[in-house]
């Protein structure tokens, strides 16, 4: 993973946590759960400014600053360490994306020295409409593929979500590389057995590219997928109509 790391050191942030908070006694917002009470993000067509964090220790995620804790972030996300986009900052505090249902859900986490933060100049657009992934590094186009999204019943699911984790794919699989997204599918409750996860993948069969023909995924031909694979994860996915 390419990054610029950091700390925060920021200790105020820590502070407003609160002493006896017991942060085990919350819901861990991965891609298996449901956080209710999570805003959702209202600015799902903005690319941020690159800035990524990893809780080195789980951490508890507020409605607003300091406002009631609803989740708790994990030190890892599908194996892979976690890594979420940053889309607003305050004094003391940060604004993520979270992995967890409903699409779009945010939260804030309190800055202090247990958060790694970091830089990615990647972002993926991809476009339902023309069916085409876009990589973009530094603002600048570094890749367009055509690429295969989900069909009308089971439709890839449009906003902002961002690279959840990176998974060796099976030998015998359709693709040696699988990145899930922080994103659901919105018709169905479960995809290959996982929790309805999107995710990114590649695809043997050469003529679905440019076809609605997945159950929500995208499908990328084999120059995207290397492509991607050096991707930081934490970077921004925004899916359009």
């Amino acid at each position: 993973m390419v990054t610029v790391a950091g700390c925060s050191g920021s200790h105020g942030g820590a502070r407003a946590q609160g002493d006896d908070l017991d942060i085990s006694r919350l819901l861990e917002a991965t891609t298996y759960s449901t956080v209710l009470k999570a805003p959702l993000d209202t600015n799902s067509s903005n690319p941020g400014d690159g800035t990524v964090l990893h809780p080195k220790t789980p951490q508890p995620v507020y409605e607003r600053p300091g406002g009631p804790p609803i989740a708790r972030l994990p030190v890892t996300q599908l194996n892979s360490p976690a890594w979420m986009p940053v889309i607003a900052s305050r004094a003391g505090w940060h604004q993520v994306l979270l992995p967890s249902r409903p699409n779009g859900a945010t939260g804030w986490v309190a800055a202090n020295d247990s958060l790694q933060v970091a830089y990615t100049p990647y972002v993926i657009k991809v476009g339902l409409s023309d069916r085409r992934l876009i990589l973009l590094k530094s603002g600048r186009q570094v890749g367009s593929w055509k690429v295969a999204v989900g069909t009308a019943a089971t439709p890839t699911p449009v906003g902002r979500t961002f690279l959840l984790s990176s998974l060796k794919g099976s030998k015998t699989g359709p693709s040696p590389l699988i990145l899930p997204v922080g994103a659901h599918s919105q018709a169905r409750d479960t995809i290959g057995g996982g929790p309805g996860t999107v995710a990114l993948h590649g695809w043997r069969d050469r003529s679905v590219f440019g076809r609605a023909s997945t159950h929500g995924s995208v499908a990328v031909p084999k120059k995207a997928l290397k492509a991607l694979s050096v991707v930081p994860l934490g970077s921004l996915v925004l899916i359009s109509k």
